[in-house]
C-alpha cells in the first residue's frame, strides 16, 4: 500500500505540474489574470502541512500497532512461563511437605522456602501481565481503531478531491479566458467564464475552509497519539521496573534464607575428640582387621556399609584418612575406641566413626566416587 501511495503522489504532482504550465500559457494577462490559480502560497503551505500531519500520523499508529503486538507476545509467552513456575512452586512445596529423608531436614526447609518464594515471583509476574494488557495494549488499540483518527484522516482525503477538483475548475477558467480574448464582446463566453469563475471560487473557499477543519483534526490526532503512546511507554516501563524490584527482593529474601541455612549446616559444632581417645590402631595391631575380632576389646565387625561425612577431618597420621564433608566412605571395620577403618577415594585408613552417617541408600554415582 504505501508503494501504491507514493505512486500516486507522483503521479498528482506530474499532473500538477501540467496543469500548471496550461495555466501559464492560457492565463497569462488578459481576464481574470493570475487571481484563478488554485496553488497560491497559503493553499501550498496548507497542502504541505496536512500532508506531513498524514505522514506523521500513519507512522505513529503504525508504531502503536507494533507496540500493541509486541506486548501481545510478551503476554502469551509470559504466561506460558508463570504456568511452568507456578507447577515447580507445587512441585517444591510438595517435596519440602512429604519428603521423609532420615538425615536431616535441611533440604525440605529449603524447598519449602523456594516453593514459597517462587509462588510470590509467579504472583508477580501475573500481576505485570495483567498491568501490560489493560494499561497498555488496550488503550493503545483503542486508539488504533478509534474514530478520530479515521475521521481525521477522511478529511484530508476529502481535501485533496476537492484540491484536485479546483485545479481542474482552474483550467477550465484559462481556457475560457483564452476563448474569450480570442472572441470579444461575445457575451455566451463571457457569461461561461463568470460561471466558471464564480464554481472556482466557491472551490477555493469550500476548500480552505475543508483544509482547516481537516488540519485541525489531524493536529488534534497527532498530539493525541503523541501524549497517549509516551503515557502508555511510561507505563510499561513502570510496571517491569515494579515486577523486577519486587521479584529482587523475593530473592534476596530467599538467598538469605538459603545462605544462612548453608552457613548453619557447615558451623555445626564437630564431634568433640575425647582428649582420652587413644590413636588409632595401626593394620598390624589388627592384623584380623577384616574378620571379626570382638574378643580382644580392640575391634568390632559390622560388616561393610557405605557412610556419609558430615564433619571434615584431617589426618594427622600416615595411617589415618583425610574427610570432606559430603564424601562416602566404605566402612569396613569400627573400632570400640571410636575409630573406623575405610576407604574413601581409593585410599584407605582410619578416621573418628562420629564423623560419618550411615547410608543405607546412596546414588550410584556416589558409590563410584568412593573408589
Amino acid at each position: 500500500m504505501e508503494a501504491i501511495r507514493k505512486q500516486a503522489t507522483k503521479l498528482r504532482e506530474q499532473v500538477a505540474r501540467q496543469q500548471q504550465a496550461v495555466l501559464k500559457q492560457f492565463g497569462a494577462g488578459g481576464y481574470g489574470g493570475s487571481d484563478n490559480l488554485v496553488t497560491d502560497e497559503a493553499e501550498l503551505h496548507q497542502h504541505q502541512k496536512l500532508e506531513k500531519l498524514y505522514i506523521s500520523t500513519r507512522a505513529g499508529k503504525h508504531y502503536q500497532r507494533d507496540i500493541v503486538r509486541g506486548v501481545e507476545g510478551y503476554i502469551v509467552t509470559g504466561s506460558k512461563q508463570l504456568e511452568i513456575g507456578t507447577k515447580l512452586s507445587e512441585d517444591s512445596r510438595k517435596y519440602g511437605s512429604e519428603s521423609t529423608c532420615t538425615s536431616g531436614s535441611t533440604l525440605s526447609r529449603a524447598a519449602l522456602n523456594h516453593g514459597r518464594a517462587r509462588a510470590q515471583m509467579e504472583k508477580e509476574r501475573g500481576n505485570l501481565l495483567k498491568a501490560l494488557g489493560t494499561q497498555v495494549a488496550e488503550p493503545l488499540r483503542a486508539m488504533v481503531m478509534g474514530a478520530p483518527l479515521e475521521d481525521a484522516r477522511h478529511l484530508a482525503q476529502r481535501y485533496d478531491r476537492m484540491r484536485q477538483e479546483a485545479e481542474a475548475q482552474a483550467i477550465e477558467v484559462a481556457k475560457r479566458q483564452a476563448k474569450v480574448r480570442e472572441t470579444p464582446g461575445n457575451s455566451e463566453s463571457i457569461m461561461k467564464l463568470e460561471a466558471a469563475e464564480a464554481k472556482l471560487q466557491d472551490l477555493k473557499a469550500n476548500m480552505a475552509i475543508l483544509g482547516k477543519e481537516a488540519a485541525a483534526a489531524m493536529a488534534a490526532v497527532e498530539a493525541q497519539q503523541q501524549r497517549l503512546t509516551l503515557q502508555r511507554l511510561i507505563a510499561m516501563i513502570e510496571a517491569e521496573r515494579t515486577y523486577h524490584q519486587r521479584v529482587l527482593q523475593i530473592l534476596d529474601q530467599l538467598g538469605g534464607e538459603m545462605i544462612s541455612e548453608r552457613q548453619r549446616i557447615e558451623a555445626s559444632p564437630s564431634p568433640i575428640m575425647d582428649n582420652t581417645m587413644p590413636p588409632p590402631p595401626s593394620y598390624e595391631e589388627v592384623n584380623g582387621v577384616y574378620a571379626s575380632q570382638t574378643h580382644n576389646g580392640t575391634t568390632d565387625s559390622m560388616g561393610y556399609f557405605l557412610g556419609e561425612v558430615m564433619h571434615p577431618y584431617q589426618a594427622e597420621s600416615d595411617v589415618e584418612l583425610n574427610l570432606s564433608i559430603g564424601d562416602y566412605v566404605v566402612v569396613r571395620k569400627v573400632s570400640n575406641n571410636g575409630w573406623a577403618e575405610g576407604e574413601c577415594k581409593g585410599k584407605a585408613g582410619w578416621f573418628p566413626f562420629g564423623y560419618v552417617e550411615r547410608r543405607d541408600r546412596v546414588l550410584a554415582s556416589k558409590v563410584a566416587e568412593v573408589f
